[in-house]
């Protein structure tokens, strides 16, 4: 029998992986003793109870097995005799159990071929696991990665330590993506597969502004100034609802940033993406008033049990509220949760008219059938 020993360019090997890869080196050491036992027990003689022993500082190894010092051996993988117990050590007496060594003498070339090749496999393991937790505690929330390729439309970014999907659904329509640029994108999930993690990114979630307002807004991160509510049609507009906690906090104010700069950064990350930021008002009108900005609000009659809202404007300011195709009502609906009703003062007021021209309609064929009924008694 002989110690075997795992040369020192593996062992170096080792340490480099495991600073490399983020892995901990006992991870790497268990998987190369697995591997050992593993080219072990495929050789002909092998004890199946047996294990190994391996010291991580030096590399030298020992296959061995437990076997209980007896008279006479009925069970040669779980026993020993007395005579060949006491030339291992003069001190063993029956009913002893001891380590024996049972290292094949041509077990080292074997061993070290099988420790490269397994050692790698379980390492790759060991990574992606890694990689698969880093990246689902980054769920809904937004990465940095370059456009490393575009096949079949989806655009495949390189994370660093992994590589992460944006699919057409997520990407942002008017967007151009090229190998090499810089991006920042919203994690929507990540799946284990038996390749590693994939990881599903997103330019289009309603979480990526939130985000990058959290990043981009130290009032924001800080939980001075809350981000109530987020609406987007990705490309072309977005409207965000905010809060101050502190009254001498201006959370418009803060968002916008010095001369407009926090806010620039964000549209221009998104691709002039152009951003509302409006006050959000635990009073429903106020907070629909302000969700239709740019646009002035006459007045807002609500409906709090039907989430309806009535909505009259400037005539002047109406194709300003409902913006280009409905956009600005429709992004303020889904901002404020509300239906949204939108009417200039003009067409409010012909309403008005119309009805007081029914009431004084009726008033007439009333008196009418009274002057009727009066003309009947005087015949009679």
């Amino acid at each position: 029998m002989e110690v075997g020993h795992v040369n020192k360019e593996l062992l170096n090997a080792i340490a480099f992986l495991a600073k490399e890869k983020g892995v901990a080196p006992d991870v790497i050491y268990d998987s190369l003793e697995a591997v050992l036992l593993t080219a072990y027990k495929k050789e002909p003689e092998a004890n199946p109870i047996a294990d190994v022993e391996f010291n991580r500082e030096t590399g030298d190894y020992r296959i061995v097995a437990a076997k209980n010092v007896v008279e006479t051996v009925t069970n040669m993988n779980e026993e020993i005799s007395l005579e060949d117990a006491q030339q291992i050590h003069s001190s063993y007496e029956i009913g002893d159990m001891i380590h024996v060594d049972v290292t094949p003498n041509n077990f080292g070339r074997i061993a070290a071929q099988a420790a490269k090749q397994v050692m790698i496999q379980r390492l790759r393991e060991a990574e992606r696991s890694m990689v698969y937790d880093e990246f689902y505690n980054r769920t809904d929330d937004v990465v940095t990665g370059l456009v490393q390729r575009i096949e079949n439309k989806n655009v495949y970014v390189d994370l660093g330590k992994a590589e992460a999907i944006l699919p057409p659904t997520e990407q942002i329509p008017s967007e151009t993506y090229y190998i090499g640029r810089r991006i920042k994108c919203y994690v929507v999930e990540v799946r284990k597969t038996t390749k590693g993690a994939q990881i599903l990114i997103s330019r289009t979630h309603p979480g990526l502004l939130k985000r990058l307002f959290e990043l981009e807004v130290p009032e924001i991160y800080e939980g001075v100034v809350e981000l109530k509510s987020v609406a987007r049609e990705p490309g072309k507009r977005s409207k965000i609802a905010v809060f101050s906690r502190d009254d001498k906090v201006d959370s418009v104010g803060a968002c916008v940033g010095p001369k407009g700069v926090r806010v620039q950064n964000i549209v221009t990350e998104l691709q002039n993406e152009k951003i509302d930021i409006v006050k959000w008002d635990e009073d429903s009108a106020v907070y629909i008033a302000n969700a239709l900005s740019p646009a002035q609000v006459f007045s807002v009659t609500v409906d709090e049990e039907n989430k309806m809202a009535n909505v009259i404007v400037p005539d002047f300011q109406l194709s300003l509220a409902i913006g280009k195709a409905g956009q600005n009502a429709r992004l303020a609906a889904k901002l404020t949760n509300w239906k949204i009703d939108i009417k200039s003062e003009s067409q409010a007021q012909g309403e008005e008219t119309k009805t007081v021209e029914l009431e004084q309609s009726e008033c007439s064929d009333i008196l009418h059938e009274i002057a009727n009924l009066s003309e009947v008694s005087e015949v009679e």
